[in-house]
C-alpha cells in the first residue's frame, strides 16, 4: 500500500469531512487528524490555542542548517454553506467524475493537505537516508479562525507565542497558485502582495415623519444617491509596483494588438475606459487599480409608518497598500456629495512590501511543471494570514499550485466548491519540488 502522502487526495478528502465552518469552527478534530499524521511519521507537533476548541498546530521538520526555515502556513476553518444549493453534499468529499467535491477544496483544506503531504514526504526521505536532506527547517503551521479575523488563529500565535517563528522570513500560505486564463492565456498568479482592509460608515441624516406623508430629499433619498453613486463611478487609478510588473510580463506574452491594449490598461488615463469596455470580465482586475469600497449592511428604521432620521450605510474598504484610511477619506469625499458623514470603523494594514526572493523560486518551479503556463506576480484583493506574519518580518507568498478549468475559482465561498483529483497529485508534487529547491544555490 501507497505511504499517506502518496495520497494527498485522502488526506484532503478526510480535512474536508470535518466540518470546521467558521463560526464556530470547532478545527479540534481536524487539526487532530493532521497530528495524527505527523506523529505517526515522527514528527511531533505542538498544539497551541486560546482554547481546546479551537488549536493550532505547529511542527518543525529539521534542515541541515544552511538556509533559514521555510514556513508552510494554511488554515482549516472554512466559511459557511447555509442557503447554498449544492450537486454533492458539501461535507461528503465525495470524488464524482475525477473531481472531489466539498467546502474547503480549494480555501484552503487543499493547499493544507498538499503542504502535509510535501513534508511527510521530505520527512520519509531524510529517514530513508538517515540524516536530514533539506537546506533549512521546514515549519507547518496550521491555523485556526482565518476566515473570520484570526483572533484564535494567526494573530493570537504573533501576538502569544512569536518565539515558534524566529529566524523565519518567507512563507508560502494562500492566495495565489492556481491556473487562470488571461486573454487567452494560461497564467499562474502568484500573491506577493495584498490590500487592506479599511471598513467605513456612512451616515445620512434628514427630517423624520410620519410613513402617511411622504418627505422627499431625506435620508432615504440620500442613500439612494450614494448607492447609485458608489454604483457608477470608481475611486482614482492608481498604478502599484506589482500591478505593473504583472501585467508587463503578460504583454510581453502577447502579440498585437493585444499587447497594445493591455498596456493601456497601466496608463491611468485608459485604465478606466478598458476597463468599462471589458465588462464583468473586469471584475477580477479593477480592484488592482483603485482602493474600492462595497456596500454590505444598511441600517435605518424602527417602524413601517416612520420615515427615519438618520440611516448608516457600512462600506466593506479595501485599500491598496501604501495607503492609508486618510487616503480613503479623502477619495470618498471627493465622489460623494457634500454633507455626507464618513468615518472609518476598522483599518488593518497590510503586509510589508515584498522583496520578491521567493517569487523567483516559485516561478521558477512553475514553470518547470508547466512550461505552457505564465507564472505573474499578483497582488490579492482580499486579505490573508499574511498581514499577521508580517509584524514577525515574515513575507508571505500566495501559492496554492492547482491546474483547474477556467471558473471553478469562482466557486471559492460559493456553492459547489470542488477541485480536479489530478490537479492535487500535481500540485503536491509542484510543493515537494518547491521544498527541494528552496535554500539551494
Amino acid at each position: 500500500m501507497q505511504s499517506i502522502y502518496e495520497r494527498p487526495v485522502e488526506i484532503l478528502q478526510n480535512l474536508v469531512r470535518y466540518d470546521t465552518t467558521n463560526p464556530p469552527g470547532n478545527e479540534a478534530a481536524c487539526v487532530q487528524y493532521i497530528a495524527h499524521l505527523l506523529r505517526q511519521a515522527g514528527i511531533e507537533p505542538r498544539l497551541l490555542g486560546r482554547n481546546d476548541d479551537r488549536p493550532n498546530l505547529i511542527a518543525r521538520l529539521p534542515g541541515r542548517g544552511d538556509a533559514p526555515p521555510l514556513m508552510l502556513e494554511g488554515h482549516v476553518d472554512v466559511v459557511t454553506t447555509e442557503d447554498q444549493d449544492w450537486e454533492h453534499p458539501p461535507f461528503a468529499a465525495e470524488i464524482v467524475d475525477g473531481t472531489l467535491w466539498g467546502r474547503g477544496t480549494l480555501d484552503d483544506k487543499g493547499s493544507v493537505a498538499m503542504m502535509v503531504a510535501a513534508l511527510l514526504r521530505a520527512k520519509a526521505e531524510a529517514d530513508k537516508a538517515g540524516a536530514p536532506q533539506l537546506p533549512g527547517d521546514i515549519v507547518l503551521t496550521v491555523v485556526a479562525d482565518e476566515e473570520a479575523g484570526a483572533e484564535y488563529g494567526a494573530s493570537y500565535l504573533v501576538e502569544q507565542h512569536p518565539e515558534q517563528f524566529e529566524g523565519i522570513r518567507d512563507a508560502i500560505g494562500e492566495g495565489g497558485g492556481l491556473s487562470v486564463r488571461m486573454v487567452g492565456q494560461k497564467c499562474y498568479p502568484i500573491s506577493v502582495t495584498e490590500k487592506q482592509i479599511c471598513s467605513m460608515q456612512v451616515t445620512l441624516r434628514g427630517p423624520a415623519g410620519h410613513g402617511s406623508m411622504p418627505l422627499r430629499g431625506g435620508a432615504m433619498a440620500k442613500l439612494a444617491e450614494v448607492l447609485h453613486t458608489l454604483d457608477r463611478k470608481r475611486l482614482p487609478v492608481h498604478i502599484m509596483k506589482t500591478t505593473r510588473q504583472m501585467f508587463e510580463t503578460l504583454k510581453d506574452t502577447l502579440a498585437f494588438p493585444q499587447n497594445l491594449v493591455l498596456g493601456q490598461l497601466l496608463n491611468p488615463v485608459f485604465t478606466d475606459r478598458i476597463l468599462d469596455a471589458l465588462g464583468n470580465k473586469s471584475r477580477l482586475l479593477a480592484p488592482m487599480f483603485h482602493n474600492t469600497v462595497s456596500p454590505t449592511i444598511v441600517q435605518g428604521g424602527t417602524k413601517i409608518n416612520v420615515i427615519p432620521g438618520m440611516i448608516t450605510l457600512h462600506l466593506d474598504g479595501r485599500l491598496l497598500p501604501g495607503f492609508g484610511p486618510e487616503d480613503m477619506l479623502r477619495e470618498l469625499r471627493a465622489l460623494l456629495e457634500n454633507g455626507v458623514e464618513l468615518a472609518v470603523t476598522s483599518y488593518e494594514p497590510g503586509p510589508a512590501e515584498p522583496d520578491m526572493k521567493l517569487y523567483q523560486l516559485l516561478a521558477g518551479v512553475l514553470q518547470k511543471a508547466d512550461p505552457e503556463g505564465i507564472p505573474l506576480p499578483y497582488m490579492l484583493s482580499g486579505v490573508t494570514d499574511a498581514r499577521h506574519f508580517s509584524r514577525l518580518g515574515i513575507q508571505m507568498y500566495g501559492f496554492m499550485p492547482l491546474q483547474v478549468p477556467d471558473g471553478l475559482v469562482d466557486t471559492i465561498h460559493a456553492a459547489n466548491e470542488r477541485v480536479p483529483v489530478a490537479a492535487v497529485e500535481w500540485g503536491t508534487q509542484v510543493m515537494y519540488e518547491v521544498l527541494q529547491r528552496y535554500g539551494r544555490r
